[in-house]
Order: structure tokens, then C-alpha cells, then sequence
């Protein structure tokens, strides 16, 4: 079969090469990928990687097989996929308990986005227990994990302030529900709640500045790559709560919720860039450089 794999000698680190088909264990379901999405966590940027891997969180495709001890879609099925790696393929083997099925009202397209972005954004306001009337600072919101983040807290009723590098990169988000788009937390009117992190850095400790009594912060990124200096001040007085949070697994049922979501259009996969694989090192070089607002999918032709 035909795959992505990292090549150091090409445009973000990748090409399309021949590999052995994967082998299904007993619970796998094997699947004939149609669509892919990329995220920066899971692209090869240094040379540690070795070449010849087939990287891949996010895919969505067709069941060839159904998993031979019986449980799961069979063979037909449209699915969504998540996994540690080997998604940007042809064919990916995926445990039952990593997919959910898709009703004909989602693409390929858009169901590709959830498994990394979605699952991410909705377990973390999980943890934070985000509830109705509550004022959430999600920070890095117009990228992937960041643009589902700004949807599911104002589903779940929340005042939502989504913080973006610059004014360009908050376009459309007042649509997906944010009720504050803004580029500093200098801008921020009220005690937050909960902040949703994605950047760290200094502005982590800014956004400290910010928070109400009792307050929650969830660090799932650290997209800007500095370091965060913590005072005993932002924590003590306030007494906050900070989780580090880093989850996967077991998302067959996220998976199907988030589906039904996109389905009822109470969700959307904010879809940047379409393209088709043979273009993968262009759209790995571009959401390296952010120039990808939401997510980049890249489709096998």
C-alpha cells in the first residue's frame, strides 16, 4: 500500500512511498483511509524521527474488514479513526475501541478533524467542569484544538473569551460562539474561571493575573515554546487549581458524541486547507508556520 513517511531529505520531513500493508489483530477493524488531518504535535520536525515511519493520529475511511472476534462496524461502515500512529495510509488496522461510526450527513472531510482537536478540547473542559455562566479563557484559539474548544464551552453555556496572536487569526470565531475575541490578556474585563492553555510562555502568567478565587487551569499546549514563571501570588491568594492535561485513548464514545454533534451542525470541523496527500509537505510546512487557522486535511487521491 501507498503511505506518509518521514523522509528528512523532503518539505516537512515527508513523502509518499511503498509499505507493507498493517495486520489486523483479533479486536482491529481494518480501513481503507480516505481522509487525514494533520496536527503539529505529531509532525516530524527533527531528525530523531526515523525515516520510514508512518506517522498519523487522525484518519477517517471505510471498514474493508470488520475485527474477527465480532464486535464493531462491519465491513462498509463509514468510521473515523484515532491511534498513536500509522493513520496516513491506505489501509489502517484500528481497535474497536478507537472509532466511532459516521452517519451520511458527515464527511470524510470534516470527521478526519475530531480525533486529536476534538477529543482534546472536550475532555479538557471536562476536567475543568466547565458549567453554564462560567467565563473560560481559551488561549491559542484559532488553531485546531482551540477553534472546537470555543464551540464546546459555549455549548455548555459558558462566557467565552478566545485569545488569538493577532486580530487576522480571530476571524470567525464570534461564529463558533465566542463572546470575546481578543489579543492580550490585558483585554480581559472580568475574573476568569477556567483558562483552556494551548500557548504557555508569558502570557500563561498574564492570564494568572486574571483569574476569580477558585479558579481552574488546564495546560494542554505549549505552542509558544517558552518558559512560564510562576509566582506564589498568582496561586495562593486566588487558590488555584492548575492541571497539566494530556489524554487519548479509549475515544470510541467521545468520538461518536462529537460526531453527533457535527451532524445535528451544533459543531463545526473549521476545515482551513483541503488538499490532496501528494501535497503533504507543503501542509505540514504551512501549520508549522502557522499559517493555518483551524485544521489542515489532506485527502488520498
Amino acid at each position: 500500500m501507498r503511505a506518509l513517511v518521514v523522509d528528512h531529505e523532503e518539505p516537512g520531513r515527508l513523502a509518499l512511498a511503498t509499505v507493507p500493508d498493517p495486520v489486523p489483530g483479533p479486536d482491529d477493524v481494518l480501513v481503507r483511509i480516505s481522509a487525514i488531518s494533520l496536527n503539529y504535535g505529531e509532525l516530524p520536525r527533527s531528525d530523531d524521527v526515523p525515516a520510514g515511519t508512518v506517522p498519523g493520529w487522525d484518519a477517517a475511511g471505510t471498514v474493508e474488514r470488520a475485527a474477527s472476534s465480532g464486535p464493531g462496524p462491519r465491513p462498509g461502515d463509514r468510521v473515523v479513526t484515532w491511534g498513536w500512529g500509522s493513520g496516513w495510509a491506505e489501509l489502517r488496522a484500528v481497535p474497536v475501541g478507537e472509532l466511532a461510526v459516521l452517519p451520511k450527513e458527515v464527511s470524510f472531510v470534516d470527521a478526519a478533524t475530531l480525533p486529536v482537536a476534538g477529543i482534546t478540547a472536550l475532555r479538557a473542559l471536562r476536567v475543568a467542569q466547565v458549567l453554564p455562566g462560567r467565563r473560560v479563557a481559551i488561549s491559542g484559539a484559532s488553531g485546531g484544538v482551540g477553534r472546537f474548544a470555543v464551540q464546546l464551552a459555549h455549548l455548555a453555556g459558558a462566557e467565552v473569551y478566545a485569545l488569538v496572536g493577532h486580530a487576522a487569526r480571530g476571524e470567525g470565531l464570534r461564529e463558533l460562539g465566542a463572546d470575546h475575541v481578543i489579543t492580550g490578556a490585558d483585554q480581559i474585563d472580568a475574573p476568569l474561571d477556567v483558562v483552556l492553555d494551548n500557548v504557555a510562555g508569558p502570557q500563561l502568567a498574564e492570564l494568572l493575573d486574571h483569574m476569580a478565587r477558585g479558579g481552574v487551569v488546564v495546560s494542554i499546549g505549549s505552542a509558544s515554546g517558552a518558559p512560564t514563571t510562576l509566582r506564589p501570588s498568582h496561586l495562593l491568594p486566588r487558590r488555584l487549581t492548575l492541571i497539566g492535561y494530556q489524554d487519548a485513548g479509549d475515544s470510541a464514545a467521545d468520538l461518536a458524541y462529537l460526531v453527533g454533534l457535527l451532524a445535528e451542525g451544533r459543531l463545526r470541523a473549521s476545515v482551513d486547507l483541503v488538499g490532496d496527500w501528494k501535497t503533504a509537505g507543503d501542509a505540514a510546512m504551512a501549520l508549522l508556520d502557522r499559517r493555518i487557522r483551524g485544521k489542515a486535511v489532506l485527502t488520498l487521491g
